[in-house]
């Protein structure tokens, strides 16, 4: 019983019955052009009435057809009707980049189905039809509630309901007939709410394929997301680990070696400033500020990454091969971002040892080898880091994208091994 008038006495179903009036009231404007047909006075008056109300909802559904009218419907529907509705999306399709890789979305508008074309319209038309009957029914009912218990507006008509008659002032019958009155008037504005409520996230809310152009574009975010972490992990963490390794060094010989300590130190800074750029990067990204230019490493930039590995103490045994300046982008920023993850876990893992690094460019692809020792820690750093489990899955993950082939685990008992192949040429 209380569930079935609280929507009676909700504040919301009387602002949504004026969402309804307010239609009706903006279908006014339209009239006039409607009346147009009425100049053929030769026609009866019931085609001539049919003829008006047909040119008045097709005006009204080609009002519909704008975009500019579905924003402000949308608008209007969330504050009075108090619905959910997301802001209306242009549709678009990814469209291939030209180069190799991973297909750069290019959004492009595309066109809406038919159905969802008149959506819009069909809304209008309901939202005018309902905001009328609402003003010619609900209306009239409650002002009869009004005038019928007190005759304060004078009246001499009365209220004739099959064969009983209600006339103004006449005792508890006008006060009974004033509260029906009312009380159907309530109903019949309850109602019109429900059905705009129904119907709104029906007519106005996203249709299919804004539901998938916004799946596709939460799609990319996430994939970008999901790539700067990858980046965030491969460099801050390399950054990180190399740091603390040189500390460590510069701390053992500051005493003994001060021209080694300096250049422990050098090497930490240059290292964490390169880190820091790309920090403040992916940080930019992330909140969706303007970044700058995202930092470029390169299999060029190789030598560097070896060089504060030396630093750090580690023996590094590089074989390089092929012309790795003709590697494309692309491929080559994943290149160094894969040897530097394998290059940082041999120096958190690795006992110790030379650290065999080869990188060889072919024709056919780019050969990628991290190969350290294992077994009982001789280093500095052996067994000091944590792992978070992430490293090899990310890899893995880099190495799928470009099609590659990936292969890590034991290399005989003392050895570590980590081998990628990239393709040059990936398939379409």
């Amino acid at each position: 019983m209380i569930r079935g008038i609280r929507p009676l006495l909700s504040g919301s179903t009387y602002s949504g019955v004026l969402f309804a009036s307010c239609g009706a009231l903006a279908s006014l404007v339209l009239l006039p052009f409607a009346i147009l047909p009425a100049a053929w006075k030769s026609a009866p008056h019931g085609v001539l009435a049919a003829l008006v109300l047909l040119v008045w909802a097709a005006l009204i559904g080609a009002v519909g057809l704008a975009r500019t009218t579905r924003r402000v419907l949308v608008v209007c529907a969330r504050r009075l009707l108090r619905v959910p509705l997301p802001d209306p999306v242009v549709v678009r399709r990814p469209a291939r980049s030209p180069g190799p890789g991973p297909a750069a979305a290019a959004p492009t508008p595309t066109v809406a189905s038919g159905a969802d074309h008149w959506r819009t319209p069909l809304w209008l038309l309901l939202h005018v039809a309902l905001g009328w009957m609402v003003a010619l029914v609900s209306g009239p009912l409650f002002l009869v509630g009004l005038a019928l218990p007190g005759n304060w507006t004078g009246a001499e008509a009365g209220l004739n309901l099959f064969g009983w008659s209600v006339r103004p002032g006449e005792g508890w019958g006008s006060w009974a007939a004033a509260l029906g009155c009312v009380l159907l008037a309530a109903v019949g504005c309850a109602l019109v709410t429900g059905a705009l409520r129904r119907l709104a996230p029906r007519l106005l809310g996203p249709s299919s394929a804004e539901r998938l152009a916004l799946a596709a574009e939460r799609e990319l975010l996430l994939a970008e997301r999901n790539r700067l972490a990858h980046e965030l992990h491969d460099s801050i963490g390399h950054t990180l680990t190399a740091a603390t390794i040189q500390a460590a060094v510069a701390g053992e010989v500051l005493s003994v070696d001060p021209v080694a300590a300096r250049a422990a130190l050098r090497s930490i800074e240059e290292s964490t400033r390169a880190a820091l750029e790309d920090l403040d990067y992916v940080l930019g990204v992330l909140r969706e500020e303007k970044a700058g230019t995202a930092p470029t490493r390169t299999l060029a930039d190789l030598p560097e990454l070896l060089d504060r590995l030396r630093h750090a103490g580690a023996l590094v045994e590089p074989e390089l091969s092929g012309e790795l300046a003709q590697v494309q982008g692309t491929l080559s920023r994943a290149a160094y971002r894969i040897l530097q993850e394998g290059l940082t876990n041999a120096l958190r893992h690795g006992a110790g040892g030379p650290i065999e690094v080869r990188v060889a460019a072919t024709p056919d692809g780019l050969e990628l080898r991290v190969v350290n020792r294992t077994g009982p820690g001789t280093g500095k750093g052996a067994g000091a880091f944590p792992t978070s489990g992430h490293g090899l899955p990310g890899l893995a993950e880099r190495v799928r994208l470009l099609h590659g082939r990936i292969e890590a685990g034991p290399d005989g008992p003392q050895h570590w091994r980590l081998e990628v192949r990239l393709p040059v040429r990936l398939s379409a």
